[in-house]
């Protein structure tokens, strides 16, 4: 019950994956989640498809997409700028408003990573957003780079990358060009959970943009819709304290919960103690039947 679709956002058109349960019947309508990748990924990682399936499975409607730029989307390739993700996310919910198979006022957002902190965001920003689940996200893209770059020398080096690349775009008019793993360092040993067809290389727009965007500002406005941090305990790529300071801002009904078996690409492992926290999660806070 899988469906490829496309839809617009800000005259882009983006593309997408609808699935639906198979006890799905004629007029039923069910609420909904927004798949949101991570970093320079896209719909078809392995983490967004076993989202995708688990939660069809469990009787909701699921729209993995592509982020502008990303994927099969339109857009700049690789240009990732966290606002336009968010107004992404939000025409998304538009779209899947119109589903008839889904019900409007039940439509939730569940992201990885910088999906994550795209969720968070948008689930503060936008009413309709009726519940968020955030794994291995992040609050305040500043302190997030000082965990990832944590010796003086490697935040000398991220900091002059970022002021390099103002340079160059007054110079030259053009982006300066930035490996990925500069931005974001990424352990070899987990190189392999990144998604088929993953951006290698962005603006230093784009790490501006991360370094300057704040999902901590938003996720108290999330209450009193409810909120799930996921988060590994040793996360390599994503501080985990990260989730911890959302938790803290945040108002209730939120969780967070940190896993100590699992690494940052944490949805792709299929950890059966993830899957239950979830399960039952969704059982007690946005059930498929109200």
């Amino acid at each position: 019950m899988e469906e490829k679709i496309s839809f617009q956002s800000d005259g882009l058109k983006l593309a997408g994956i609808v699935n639906t349960p198979e006890d799905l019947r004629p007029g039923e309508r069910r609420p909904a989640f927004v798949v949101l990748h991570g970093f320079g990924g896209n719909k078809d990682g392995q983490g967004q498809t076993v989202v995708a399936k688990q939660f069809t499975q469990w009787g909701y409607v699921t729209l993995r997409i592509d982020f502008r730029g990303c994927g099969e989307s339109e857009g700049e390739h690789g240009r990732i700028i966290c606002l336009d993700q968010v107004a992404d996310t939000r025409n998304a919910i538009t779209y899947l408003a119109t589903r008839p198979e889904v019900d409007p006022n039940r439509i939730a957002l569940v992201g990885s990573s910088f999906g994550a902190a795209v969720a968070v965001f948008t689930g503060g920003a936008d009413q309709r957003v009726a519940a968020v689940i955030s794994c291995g996200g992040w609050g305040n893209g500043e302190r997030k780079f000082r965990g990832q770059h944590p010796t003086p020398e490697a935040w000398a080096r991220f900091t002059n990358m970022l002021e390099e690349g103002k340079r160059h775009r007054e110079r030259t008019g053009k982006s300066l060009m930035v490996p990925r793993y500069d931005i974001v360092p990424i352990p070899e040993r987990l190189r392999r959970n990144m998604s088929a067809g993953s951006i290698m290389e962005f603006p230093a727009e784009t790490a501006q943009s991360m370094n300057d965007f704040r999902a901590d500002d938003q996720v108290g406005n999330i209450s009193p819709r409810p909120l799930l941090l996921l988060h590994s305990a040793n996360d390599s790529v994503t501080p985990t304290y990260e989730s911890i300071e959302m938790f803290k801002r945040a108002g209730q009904p939120a969780e967070l919960h940190l896993l100590s078996d699992v690494d940052h690409f944490t949805f792709n492992e299929e950890n059966p103690r993830l899957t239950r926290i979830v399960s039952e999660w969704l059982a007690r806070y946005f059930p498929v039947q109200k």
